[in-house]
């Protein structure tokens, strides 16, 4: 079993797709399905750490059974079940019907070091100011794995990116990780 990261497949949303060089999310969200389970074996672990996609689960659902792995989720501000929105409650149930787990942020170990899990870097926006700063973790001095400022850099300080902007709209690969970590 492989382990891998990833955030920001944004599907189903125009906006990303075009963004990307896509004439259509259809087109974006296939391209994506493809390089992923080129990817990604069925028997491997991803860490997705959010912005799943745009909208309600039921747009992009389809798209998720076609992806290999068992597939944990770290929400993104885009996603229903993220805390930050009022009703996030009640999407928890039926977005585990996709993902092993879903959860606001994660810890995990990558070669003997401790390292956090979160859709939100500690700072930083793709858009200025930063937004959401209540569901940031805190940077007390550990690594971080992110998504969301899509391909504004790709590693800052303890800081590394693993959205699919920066890494040819593809995860990475648990090895990598740690290679860029130990940077």
């Amino acid at each position: 079993m492989d382990v891998w990261f990833t955030s920001d497949t944004h599907f189903d949303h125009q906006l990303v797709a075009g963004l990307r060089g896509f004439e259509t999310p259809a087109e974006h969200d296939a391209h994506v399905v493809e390089t992923w389970n080129a990817t990604v074996r069925p028997g491997d672990q991803v860490w997705h750490l959010g912005d799943v996609g745009m909208g309600r689960l039921a747009r992009f659902a389809d798209t998720l059974r076609q992806l290999n792995g068992e597939i944990h989720l770290v929400t993104g501000n885009h996603d229903e079940p993220w805390p930050g929105l009022r009703q996030a409650h009640r999407h928890q149930r039926a977005w585990l019907e996709h993902f092993a787990t879903v959860q606001a942020f994660a810890r995990r170990r990558i070669e003997g070091r401790n390292v956090l899990l979160s859709h939100f870097p500690y700072e930083g926006d793709h858009i200025g100011a930063d937004r959401g700063s209540q569901y940031r973790l805190p940077d007390e001095g550990l690594s971080l794995l992110h998504g969301h400022v899509h391909s504004l850099w790709r590693k800052r300080d303890r800081q590394l990116n693993v959205g699919l902007d920066v890494h040819d709209l593809r995860p990475v690969h648990l090895d990598a990780v740690a290679a860029e970590l130990a940077g």
